[in-house]
């Protein structure tokens, strides 16, 4: 089976955003305003061929998008060309995620949870004992690219013990790095950053 074909979650946009009146761009870490759409998102996600889900704006993919962080460092990766997603090769990301699967008689925010675990577990190699705590910060969405137009990121940082390693497992198309935070807002990084991550060091950095 292609990616394409993979059956991923999706919800209507109308539902998301109430009818445009919830609609933002970047990051918005409200606790209202998230709790809504979160709450829109639960009652009403179906599933989704990805390849139909990807050509469809009328659908919101919710995508957990986890940055990791180690006291004032951020690890940072590029998409190399073995990468899957043409779009965003050589653009250089602080999120870590994917797209969600459905799992059987379970609420939403555990499926959010195992789909951000695996996720995690799939991309990088991090010892259980290095991680201090998963918060929230908040939800992304950016309308102004084909790319940004059919997701919705669910935004947490995952902080690490000083001095802790992380490496990236599929090699042939990802190269991560450890960069302090404050590096990340030189024009030569910024300007590399996918929307998503140059949102994310607007609201960190």
């Amino acid at each position: 089976m292609g990616k394409m074909d993979e059956i991923i979650l999706v919800a209507p946009r109308a539902h998301v955003f109430a009818n445009e009146t919830l609609t933002f761009e970047g990051v918005n870490s409200d606790q209202e305003t998230i709790g809504k759409i979160m709450k829109h998102i639960a009652d009403n996600f179906k599933e989704m061929r990805r390849g139909d889900a990807e050509e469809n704006p009328s659908f919101k993919q919710p995508i957990p998008y986890v940055v990791i962080k180690r006291e004032d460092e951020i690890f940072v990766y590029e998409r190399l060309e073995g990468g899957g997603e043409a779009r965003l090769h050589n653009k250089l990301s602080l999120g870590f995620g994917g797209h969600m699967n459905f799992v059987a008689d379970l609420a939403f925010s555990d499926i959010l949870k195992l789909n951000t675990d695996r996720e995690l577990d799939e991309e990088l190699m991090i010892v259980e004992e290095s991680k201090v705590k998963m918060s929230t910060l908040g939800l992304i969405n950016d309308d102004n690219n084909t790319v940004g137009k059919v997701h919705i990121g669910i935004l947490s940082a995952l902080e690490l013990k000083p001095g802790a390693h992380v490496e990236v497992k599929e090699k042939d198309q990802i190269a991560g790095r450890w960069m302090r935070a404050s590096d990340l807002k030189e024009k030569s990084v910024y300007d590399r950053l996918e929307s998503w991550s140059q949102f994310i060091v607007d609201i960190l950095v």
